[in-house]
């Protein structure tokens, strides 16, 4: 007999890509057959992100790439995007079954009553969902590192955002699962797992009873769970002592934070609905610093928010000059209808969000370069992965502070393994050096 194919495309955010390869590690288990996006398939599931208008035209784009592979497949159309515009997205042809947040976990169940030409739209109220999804991953096909979702939803609802209408609010993994997940992956191979979450500090704040995600760092800490353990995004008000004077001390955990600044005006900020201003931004950056010095520190940034003129656009370009950060994310406001910077007079022209982010991107290329440069000569450790690089054909990988190398000497058999490196010049973007203990 021969098996149902089923091709799986994702878009967004780590989350997303840990469920997405939650389904396909059950579609496995109940006898499918998972083929690339771009193959024939019975099924096509697309697992969408609305963070921005352009994830929402990729999100169609894929749906429709979808039906050109296959006019007699059936589309399976989940995640966010899912979620908040249901009807929009059930309107594109070839689309078979919208799923919404909550029911993604049910989609391996879901295919076999699901067949061309049907039409069936399973989107609940995501407000009402009080439980994270029980869908697992184990594999991460593609990846060196793995994942661990140990948290959703979001209670926040800063002004642009879309994403608690999309996720719910916030729901935790309890701990005990955590650390058995951790063994599992860590078991399969897995040296580095990145935990994520949409918005990871909130952690254990609706468990009973509440606890953290400090907490759960000293049990892996404590327990040697694995090899190397990276935190996603953490918010500014959530980084505090005990954090850092752990991170400081700890054998496992990467130094390594990513932490959206946004805005470096205390107005936008204000507008924003962060619960932040520039200075506090400024100051926690310093004491991050002083507390863990070869710390690695990332920041987002939004160009173009209603309001934002040409003052305001300069306070955030002199802030980031002077913050000691690795790299930074640009991204140009994107209006999302029923948040409530939508209705925001002061609305950004595309070619000036164009002009700024491009202003921006050519500082944290600067900031990227800079950080780096301070690691020449010092040893650390990489994380080696099967991608090469273009020019050398050295395999590439991450030190635990987040910096890219490209390794000399390096053969398959480095793959996945942990090897001190000390890096020798930085050019192209990273760091090229040497093992010098394997």
């Amino acid at each position: 007999m021969t098996r149902m194919k089923v091709a799986v495309a994702t878009l967004g955010c780590k989350v997303n890509q840990y469920e997405s390869a939650g389904i396909m590690e059950a579609l496995r288990m109940r006898g499918f057959s998972l083929v690339p996006f771009g193959d024939p398939a019975d099924f096509y599931i697309v697992n969408t992100c609305t963070v921005t208008g352009k994830t929402d035209y990729q999100s169609r784009q894929l749906i429709r790439r979808a039906t050109r592979n296959n006019p007699d497949a059936a589309v399976i159309v989940t995640g966010c995007y899912a979620q908040t515009a249901p009807e929009d997205v059930a309107c594109i042809p070839g689309v078979a079954l919208v799923a919404g947040t909550s029911e993604k976990e049910d989609i391996p169940d879901l295919l076999g009553e699901t067949f061309p030409g049907a039409h069936r739209v399973l989107v609940g109220d995501i407000f009402t969902v009080r439980r994270i999804s029980p869908l697992e991953a184990k594999t991460f096909p593609g990846h060196t590192r793995g994942f661990l979702k140990i948290q959703d939803g979001c209670n926040a609802f800063c002004s642009y955002c879309i994403v608690p209408y999309a996720r719910g609010q916030s729901k935790s993994l309890p701990e005990g699962e955590i650390m058995r997940r951790l063994g599992t992956l860590a078991a399969a191979g897995y040296r580095e797992i990145v935990l994520t979450g949409i918005h990871l500090g909130a952690y254990g704040q609706d468990l009973t009873p509440p606890t953290s995600l400090l907490r759960v760092l000293e049990n892996s800490e404590k327990n040697e769970a694995v090899e190397r353990l990276r935190l996603s995004s953490l918010e500014p008000t959530e980084i505090h002592d005990d954090l850092l004077a752990f991170l400081r001390k700890a054998n496992h955990i990467c130094h390594h934070l990513h932490i959206p600044l946004q805005s470096g005006d205390s107005r936008i900020l204000s507008l924003m609905k962060r619960d932040y201003d520039a200075e506090f931004f400024r100051d926690l950056l310093e004491k991050i610093v002083r507390a863990v010095p070869d710390i690695a520190i990332g920041i987002d940034v939004m160009v173009g928010f209603p309001g934002e003129r040409e003052k305001e656009f300069f306070n955030t370009l002199r802030l980031i000059e002077e913050l000691p950060i690795a790299y930074l994310h640009v991204f140009p406001y994107s209006e999302r209808p029923g948040t409530a910077a939508a209705s925001l007079p002061g609305k950004v022209g595309e070619r000036e969000k164009k002009k700024r982010g491009e202003m921006l991107r050519n500082l944290g290329k600067k900031k990227k370069e800079l950080f780096a440069e301070q690691f020449k000569g010092k040893e650390l450790s990489v994380l080696i992965e099967s991608r090469k690089d273009r020019k050398t054909g050295c395999l590439q990988g991450f030190s635990g502070n987040y910096l890219p190398l490209a390794v000399a000497d390096t053969t398959r058999e480095h793959i996945n393994r942990i090897v001190s490196v000390v890096p020798e010049e930085y050019r192209d973007g990273k760091l090229f050096g040497r093992i010098v203990h394997d």
